[in-house]
């Protein structure tokens, strides 16, 4: 509606609006969690909790309608018929700026639970939202360097038992568990940097993947497999709401989990070989649609 006005006064309208939404419903959120922290009545926890997401949703349902507001993009999604609100889903993407979480809570909006990330320790201290993460049991993640391990061998295993623990929260209310599988944003210099055996995709990481599916795979039973394509190449967060993003390509697939990708990744090599060539077969199809959608659009 407002795409005629020039980028940098959209950009500036369309940042108000982010800053405006979270700050007011993330004051709702506080005090929900704040009740929920002090008053934490097992009964009670189930509601507190559908409460906490639902203004999370709001907040998301917000940001799409600023998107809306202010760009004029080019949706092409594939595969949300095959989703449901009441189920468990392991959700993998493939990862190249910070606007694909913007891109993917406004295409499963309605369409599955809420989107919850594995995140970096460090981001607890982001202003706002790092207290709004913790609020709605995002898990916070402390990765160990072998090095560091070799030096505190106490800590081994913690950041598995950090996320063992998420897990087990995700269990008392459909949750949609999000994994990057490449572990950061794609780019030129990374792709070198790895020797990526593929065009458009940096080189998964399995372990985080297996070791969710081992520990929720009775409740998680589907994988949704996502692929997101900006035809005209990826922005910037700022891009994204300044309205330079003209064409985004989300394709979706789910597929089921099956016995044979379910098992203990760390401790049987057997395993862990089969689940990598699957991973990888996976990144490798991937990877091909990604070029075939680009050779599409860019004729």
């Amino acid at each position: 509606m407002l795409d005629f006005l020039p980028n940098t006064i959209k950009g500036m309208l369309s940042f108000l609006m982010y800053l405006l939404n979270t700050i007011v419903l993330c004051s709702v959120l506080f005090v929900v969690a704040f009740i929920k922290l002090v008053l934490p009545i097992p009964a009670l926890l189930a509601l507190y909790n559908r409460i906490l997401i639902s203004i999370a949703m709001t907040w998301v349902g917000i940001n799409s309608i600023n998107s809306d507001l202010f760009n004029r993009i080019e949706w092409k999604i594939n595969g949300l018929e095959a989703l449901h609100l009441k189920e468990w889903y392991l959700v993998l993407s493939n990862h190249q700026s910070w606007m694909d979480i913007l891109v993917l809570q406004k295409v499963f909006r309605g369409k599955i639970p809420m989107l919850k990330f594995f995140l970096k320790k460090e981001l607890i201290w982001v202003p706002i939202l790092g207290l709004a993460w913790w609020a709605l049991d995002f898990p916070f993640m402390r990765r160990y360097s072998s090095d560091f391990i070799k030096k505190n061998p106490h800590l081994k295993g913690k950041d598995l038992e950090t996320t063992r623990k998420a897990c087990e929260k995700f269990r008392t209310i459909p949750v949609s568990v999000m994994n990057f599988v490449e572990g950061t944003r794609f780019t030129p210099a990374k792709h070198e940097r790895q020797k990526s055996p593929y065009k458009n995709l940096l080189n998964p990481r399995a372990g985080g993947v297996a070791f969710v599916l081992s520990t929720m795979g009775d409740c998680i039973r589907k994988i949704i497999n996502v692929t997101i394509v900006y035809p005209d190449g990826a922005d910037t967060f700022w891009g994204f709401i300044s309205g330079r993003v003209r064409r985004v390509v989300v394709d979706i697939e789910v597929l089921p989990i099956t016995d044979d990708i379910l098992g203990d990744y760390f401790n049987d090599p057997v395993f862990k070989a089969n689940f990598c060539e699957w991973l990888n077969g996976l990144w490798k199809e991937k990877d091909e649609k990604i070029s075939s959608i680009l050779e599409k659009f860019n004729k």
